[in-house]
Protein backbone atom coordinates (compact mmCIF):
# COMPACT_ATOMS: atom_id res chain seq x y z
CA UNK A 1 0.00 0.00 0.00
CA UNK A 2 1.50 3.61 -0.68
CA UNK A 3 0.73 6.18 1.32
CA UNK A 4 1.72 9.80 0.83
CA UNK A 5 1.35 12.46 4.07
CA UNK A 6 -0.02 16.46 3.45
CA UNK A 7 3.09 18.45 4.35
CA UNK A 8 3.55 22.19 5.25
CA UNK A 9 6.92 23.72 2.95
CA UNK A 10 9.34 25.56 5.24
CA UNK A 11 12.09 26.55 3.37
CA UNK A 12 13.18 25.78 -0.35
CA UNK A 13 17.09 25.05 -1.05
CA UNK A 14 17.76 24.04 -4.43
CA UNK A 15 15.45 21.53 -5.60
CA UNK A 16 14.83 20.48 -2.14
CA UNK A 17 12.44 22.06 0.54
CA UNK A 18 12.44 21.31 4.34
CA UNK A 19 8.60 20.43 5.13
CA UNK A 20 6.84 19.62 8.22
CA UNK A 21 4.38 17.24 9.73
CA UNK A 22 2.92 18.13 13.16
CA UNK A 23 6.34 18.74 15.11
CA UNK A 24 8.68 17.09 12.95
CA UNK A 25 10.40 18.44 9.71
CA UNK A 26 11.67 16.29 6.34
CA UNK A 27 14.08 16.68 3.44
CA UNK A 28 11.58 16.45 -0.24
CA UNK A 29 12.34 16.63 -3.50
CA UNK A 30 10.70 19.44 -5.34
CA UNK A 31 11.65 17.60 -8.92
CA UNK A 32 8.48 16.94 -9.39
CA UNK A 33 6.58 20.43 -9.02
CA UNK A 34 7.29 23.65 -10.11
CA UNK A 35 6.44 27.14 -8.51
CA UNK A 36 6.72 25.71 -5.04
CA UNK A 37 7.15 28.36 -2.26
CA UNK A 38 6.85 28.27 1.85
CA UNK A 39 3.52 27.98 2.94
CA UNK A 40 2.81 25.98 0.34
CA UNK A 41 1.10 22.41 1.01
CA UNK A 42 2.23 19.17 -1.12
CA UNK A 43 2.01 15.52 -0.49
CA UNK A 44 4.78 13.65 0.62
CA UNK A 45 5.57 10.47 -0.59
CA UNK A 46 9.25 8.23 -0.56
CA UNK A 47 10.98 11.62 0.26
CA UNK A 48 9.18 13.58 -2.76
CA UNK A 49 6.64 15.89 -3.23
CA UNK A 50 4.04 14.58 -5.84
CA UNK A 51 1.45 17.44 -5.80
CA UNK A 52 0.74 20.25 -4.50
CA UNK A 53 -2.74 20.61 -2.12
CA UNK A 54 -5.12 23.21 -1.43
CA UNK A 55 -4.83 25.08 2.04
CA UNK A 56 -7.90 24.39 2.93
CA UNK A 57 -8.00 20.63 1.77
CA UNK A 58 -4.48 20.04 3.47
CA UNK A 59 -5.49 21.02 6.69
CA UNK A 60 -8.60 19.48 7.16
CA UNK A 61 -6.63 15.93 6.05
CA UNK A 62 -4.28 16.97 9.01
CA UNK A 63 -7.17 17.35 11.71
CA UNK A 64 -8.42 13.89 10.16
CA UNK A 65 -5.01 12.49 10.96
CA UNK A 66 -5.12 14.12 14.61
CA UNK A 67 -8.37 12.80 15.26
CA UNK A 68 -7.65 9.33 14.14
CA UNK A 69 -4.47 9.11 16.31
CA UNK A 70 -6.52 10.71 19.07
CA UNK A 71 -9.11 7.69 18.80
CA UNK A 72 -5.83 4.73 17.99
CA UNK A 73 -4.39 6.15 21.77
CA UNK A 74 -8.15 6.01 23.26
CA UNK A 75 -8.77 9.66 23.68
CA UNK A 76 -12.37 10.72 22.39
CA UNK A 77 -13.46 14.75 21.55
CA UNK A 78 -15.16 14.71 24.63
CA UNK A 79 -11.80 13.82 26.73
CA UNK A 80 -10.18 17.37 25.70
Amino acid sequence: MCLSIPVRIVTIEGGFATVSFGENTYRASLQLLEGMKPGDYVLLHAGFAIQKLDRQEAEETLRLIDEMQDLSDGKSGSDQ
